[in-house]
């Protein structure tokens, strides 16, 4: 008799069930933090001449490697159906590989402060292996996101280990119990507006997130009569975690280690955040009769089905099927045909949402077209209303389209 599907924890596909195709691929998740130990070995190893390559290493894995094999190598044909769900959610096989990032993460991250607190490190190597690191943080609060999503206070936790290298804790709370409530809304911090630049959406959303975290749980308190100081509070908790660690590399690599802490922090935090700002820019859920926002639908985010990307992001691009159900497990998602489409991959998006006038000749084209030139369905950017209702006027001008 076949052993039940939840004590499988090999490799192996368990037979006469859903084959997932991509069963081996997802390992690409957790290899990510390995290939940033490789890069750190290679700089720590490699003659002075060619260091520099090796700590720009995570930027071009970044930006160079991972779209150009989302170029080559194409989207992702699988969409997995109802009874398929239902196996994939039930395998545990997928959720130790979310969990076998840590690890790896916490030996990328310490040999990096090793590496960077050398007396022979120059101070603009410690910045850009800094930033190599960073990059390694910043996909881990996609793994602390696939985490916050679970039931189990253990998992939560595990959450925030994820989190700690850049000290974004308060996103534990903010994005499960407030971006998923508000997603599509010019209330939600973390859902950019049309004609709002990166530079203008970045203090917006890494402010508000943090106040809105901040409500969110103290909130959560005072219905179990406790205060915000309380020791159950969880973003305490998770902050102290994340001073813990900073400190204890602190102490054992001495200052020369805070460039590179606040260097790999900083971009771990802004790279998540371009992948907010990409997420849901210009869309808007409609409000009902009686003042409330209508469900979260598959037109309410951008998608792409570049296989590369989600394999190394369980599948964040298949945004919409997210948060529709919001505790589906990656290896479930499914791409929808009707949801918005962004030209490419969210590697290969990230570039173009740094460059403000390369983003908007991409963007709100995409924008206009989706509500077919009607400005009044589309989240727009209080400071830049007067220049983005023209460019409904022109777009409607060209196309013909009455208003």
């Amino acid at each position: 008799m076949n052993a039940p599907l939840s004590s499988e924890i090999s490799l192996t596909p368990i037979p006469n069930l859903y084959q997932d195709k991509k069963r081996h691929l997802w390992l690409l998740g957790p290899a990510l933090p390995a290939i940033g130990l490789g890069i750190l070995l290679g700089y720590r190893l490699a003659p002075r001449p060619f260091k520099l390559v090796f700590a720009l290493g995570g930027p071009i894995v970044l930006h160079v490697v991972i779209p150009a094999l989302d170029a080559i190598i194409g989207d992702d044909p699988s969409n997995p159906d109802q009874e398929a769900i239902k196996q994939l959610e039930n395998d545990p096989y997928y959720m130790r590989l979310v969990k076998s990032f840590l690890p790896l993460q916490y030996i990328a991250t310490t040999y990096g402060a090793y590496l960077a607190s050398r007396e022979d490190t120059p101070w603009y190597e410690r910045i850009l292996l800094g930033v190599s690191v960073g990059a390694v943080s910043g996909i881990a609060i996609n793994t602390a996101h696939e985490l916050s999503h679970k039931a189990s206070r253990k998992d939560h936790m595990l959450s925030h280990v994820a989190l700690m290298a850049t000290g974004y804790n308060h996103f534990r709370i903010e994005h499960p119990y407030g971006h998923h409530k508000r997603a599509a809304t010019p209330e939600d911090p973390a859902s950019s507006q049309m004609g709002e630049s990166f530079y203008a959406f970045w203090p917006r959303t890494v402010v508000g997130s943090f106040k809105s975290a901040i409500e969110i749980e103290t909130r959560r308190l005072k219905r179990k009569g406790l205060s915000f100081w309380s020791t159950e509070n969880e973003l305490l908790q998770g902050w102290t975690m994340s001073a813990t660690y900073h400190a204890s590399l602190i102490k054992a690599f001495g200052p020369r280690v805070l460039p590179f802490l606040f260097t790999q922090a900083f971009y771990g935090i802004s790279l998540f955040e371009l992948i907010n700002y990409i997420e849901h820019y210009g869309l808007l859920r409609q409000k009902r009769s009686d003042g409330s926002y209508e469900r979260t639908m598959p037109e309410h985010s951008w998608n792409n089905n570049n296989i590369v990307t989600n394999l190394f992001l369980y599948q964040l691009q298949r945004h919409s099927d997210h948060h529709a159900y919001p505790t589906r497990p990656f290896q479930a998602l499914r791409h929808f045909d009707e949801a918005p489409e962004l030209p490419s991959g969210y590697a290969s998006m990230l570039l173009p949402a740094l460059i403000p006038k390369w983003w908007f000749s991409m963007m709100d084209e995409r924008v206009m077209k989706h509500y077919q030139g009607d400005e009044t369905k589309a989240n727009i950017y209080a400071k830049k209303r007067d220049q983005v209702l023209a460019k409904f006027a022109q777009w409607r001008d060209k196309h013909k389209v009455s208003a």
